[in-house]
């Protein structure tokens, strides 16, 4: 029989992934054509061609022990210098080689981070709604996920809650922007106030407590928005972060955790962190993407894509009558439902073949998450149904 742990995961495992599912079986019934499958963020925009190219030079000009073979369990050292300075670069920090750890993509950071640094019942905080593979990741090494209720004026973070929240067992923060459901990017405003209220509760209690910003969504920013690099804000800040949005990569799995020279303990995280990937399993980051994407450092998706995408569905629900905040970054839309219960509207708008997720799964029910990072004319295709599906709920 499998553990105890496993049977609860199992028996709440991804809705996401389960709605992904469905969409294949509706498309077998009507058609792929016919289906406006908006569950899960699977890039539909291609790689930038600079991937291709670096794929290629790095099979035809190196030798195969060194595409393929093992390597210090942070990664092949020239790759992580030449990540740490195109960050220094972009923004104006100083990092090293020895600041960076290539991991398997950013899941696999931060469950890296978690084993580095949790102790059974330690607190995690997120802030709602938030990706709910959070509560797995940090239930893996037997801490404890704290929620802060969902600011649903502007979806920026509740910092009146997240101040009360915050207990000596606090051992981690964590955020992500711009965010998966919202599309919101956390203001410089807000991450000045919370860094603020993190050193205050630091020195309250004699604790150390760390900031861990997860950010696969940082390069998919629209309109010139500005997102806060955040180790220049909080010392105890470290970021995850991957290249399956950037480049359009999910499934090749790679990315890399930024830990600061200021973090508090550093040299004991960054040594158990190097530790903690190899008896994870993962050992290292896959070795041939590791010299790919150091070549593609400066290579982006067309953004322009999902912007487009943004554009014709955020106008075309709002002239339906449909409630959301225009997202500034990544590629979704958090929007309202017409009827309190979020997961009913879900199973009405599947009778119409559009897929989408219960805003409950984030922690914030009332909402539906709609991944726009699919074909434009699918969309245009799906709008007409939207339509139909509020009309009839009026």
């Amino acid at each position: 029989m499998i553990s105890i742990k496993m049977q609860e995961q199992v028996k709440n495992s991804s809705v996401i992934r389960a709605m992904f599912e469905e969409g294949k079986r509706l498309a077998g019934i009507h058609g792929v054509e016919n289906v406006y499958d908006f569950s899960l963020g699977n890039p539909n925009v291609e790689p930038p061609k600079e991937v291709k190219t670096a794929i290629l030079e790095v099979i035809n000009t190196g030798n195969a022990r060194g595409i393929h073979g093992y390597m210090n369990n942070s990664g092949y050292e020239d790759v992580r210098a030449a990540i740490a300075e195109s960050i220094n670069d972009k923004f104006a920090t100083a990092f090293t080689h020895n600041n960076i750890l290539m991991t398997v993509g950013a899941a696999g950071g931060l469950n890296v981070i978690f084993k580095t640094l949790l102790n059974p019942k330690d607190e995690v905080i997120t802030f709602a709604p938030f990706f709910g593979e959070y509560k797995n990741y940090v239930s893996n090494y037997d801490g404890e996920l704290v929620i802060i209720s969902p600011n649903t004026i502007n979806f920026q973070p509740n910092l009146e809650e997240f101040k009360e929240k915050i207990t000596p067992k606090t051992k981690a923060v964590i955020i992500n922007s711009p965010n998966n459901p919202t599309g919101v990017i956390y203001s410089k405003e807000t991450i000045i106030k919370l860094s603020e209220i993190l050193r205050e509760k630091q020195t309250a209690f004699g604790i150390d407590i760390y900031l861990i910003s997860d950010e696969p969504y940082r390069e998919l920013a629209y309109d010139n928005a500005e997102v806060p690099y955040l180790s220049k804000y909080y010392e105890n800040t470290i970021i995850g972060y991957s290249f399956s949005k950037s480049l359009s990569l999910p499934g090749e799995r790679i990315g890399y955790l930024v830990i600061p020279d200021q973090v508090a303990d550093y040299e004991n995280i960054i040594s158990a962190a190097n530790i903690a990937n190899r008896i994870l399993g993962f050992v290292n980051a896959p070795s041939l993407f590791q010299h790919v994407v150091a070549k593609c450092l400066n290579a982006k998706v067309d953004i322009d894509t999902y912007n487009r995408n943004r554009e014709l569905l955020y106008q075309g629900l709002s002239s339906y009558g449909y409630q959301c905040i225009k997202p500034e970054g990544a590629f979704y839309m958090f929007v309202k439902t017409p009827i309190e219960n979020d997961v009913e509207f879900c199973n009405l708008a599947k009778k119409k073949n559009i897929l989408l997720v219960p805003g409950t799964v984030f922690g914030c029910p009332g909402y539906v998450r709609i991944a726009y990072c699919i074909a434009y004319y699918k969309i245009q295709k799906a709008l007409p149904h939207f339509k139909a599906l509020i009309e009839e709920l009026k």
